[in-house]
C-alpha cells in the first residue's frame, strides 16, 4: 500500500476515480476547481468545464 500525501480536493478526485466515476464536469471559479483539475489526469475519466451551474447540472443529469 502506497501513502501519499492529497489535498481535500485531490482526495475527492481519487475516490471519484476509484470508485468508477467515468464524467467530472463543473465550473471555473467554485472552491471546488480542484477536483476536476484533479480528476482530470485518470485514464478512462470525460472531465469537462461548463459555463455555469446550470450548464455543468445538465452535463452531470446527461451523463
Amino acid at each position: 500500500m502506497t501513502k501519499r500525501l492529497l489535498s481535500g480536493n485531490e482526495a475527492i478526485a481519487l475516490g471519484a476515480f476509484e470508485a468508477g466515476c467515468a464524467v467530472g464536469c463543473g465550473y471555473p471559479g467554485t472552491p471546488s476547481t480542484e477536483i476536476i483539475e484533479a480528476l482530470h489526469p485518470y485514464e478512462g475519466v470525460y472531465t469537462e468545464w461548463s459555463v455555469n451551474e446550470k450548464v455543468a447540472l445538465e452535463v452531470g443529469l446527461g451523463a
